[in-house]
């Protein structure tokens, strides 16, 4: 792991002081899962079950925060058997899917979420004739239930796929009164009022959390990078988490730490774990 400057290794030794009253919060995708051409297929890395198992004994709680359906990363996850153990540590994991407006956790077992928002459906049906005149009608809808993605990662240049559809896409969303939030190589479409930065604070009053770590990899986390700073100012020991890439480099300069993909996070968590565990002996 890189730290961004001394102050970010002031900060991780503060936090591993107040570990066991630490939330850490997790995005999924590029953060505990590798990002590939199809996301159906981003299973969870083959570590992580058992590093965030070991976790769980050492801090208040575990959260995966992310864009996908929580279902969807329940299964890919398998973040149902990870919450059985963490369970049974008499500890709890959460998954907040579609950006905070699902939610789930290992001891009430079903996910918990709204109804699609208005507009939607209208949205999704005028959305292939603007692909269409962008010249990306061969763009991959993934129909989320409470959100529409467009990726144009399997396009020959997704790159300048990405940004000739940015705009019209979101005009298109904002006349249906919905919000746009681009990431990697995929732009998505959902109500309005929900982020990841709102999982963070609702997180830190349910628990009384007394620190929080947060690690992402896209425009997506940027809320939660915001919350999370926030809590620092206000004189909570936090952690922020950079999983890097060549792809997104928003959140670096916003970063307490800069790891190499999923296996440079995994990697943290494990030294975030043994050391809170040898500071308490």
């Amino acid at each position: 792991m890189e730290f961004t400057s001394t102050r970010g290794e002031q900060r991780y030794a503060a936090l591993v002081r107040a570990a066991a009253e630490t939330v850490v919060g997790l995005d999924f995708d590029g953060t505990l899962s590798p990002i590939v051409d199809d996301p159906e297929q981003a299973h969870i890395h083959p570590d992580a079950s058992a590093v965030l198992v070991d976790l769980a004994t050492q801090v208040c709680a575990v959260a995966v925060v992310t864009g996908r359906p929580a279902r969807q990363a329940l299964d890919l996850g398998g973040l149902e058997e990870v919450g059985n153990a963490v369970g049974e540590a008499g500890k709890e994991l959460y998954v907040f899917g579609q950006y905070g407006n699902e939610r789930w956790s290992s001891t009430r077992r079903r996910v918990v979420g709204p109804r699609p928002p208005h507009g939607l459906a209208t949205f999704l049906r005028d959305l292939p004739r603007t692909l269409r005149s962008a010249g990306a009608g061969e763009a991959w809808l993934e129909d989320k239930g409470l959100a529409v993605a467009v990726h144009t990662r399997r396009l020959p240049d997704p790159d300048a796929a990405f940004e000739a559809l940015l705009g019209p896409v979101g005009d298109l969303a904002r006349s249906h009164d919905l919000s746009v939030e681009p990431g990697r190589h995929v732009i998505e479409v959902r109500s309005a009022g929900m982020h990841k930065g709102l999982v963070v604070e609702r997180l830190v009053e349910e628990l009384g959390a007394g620190g929080f770590l947060f690690a992402g990899d896209d425009l997506g986390d940027v809320e939660a990078f915001e919350a999370v700073g926030a809590l620092d100012d206000a004189g909570l020991p936090t952690l922020r988490v950079c999983s890097a890439s060549d792809e997104e480099s928003t959140l670096v300069a916003m970063s307490d730490v800069v790891v190499a993909g999923p296996e440079g996070v995994l990697a943290l968590l494990a030294q975030l774990t043994a050391d809170a565990r040898d500071s308490r002996a």
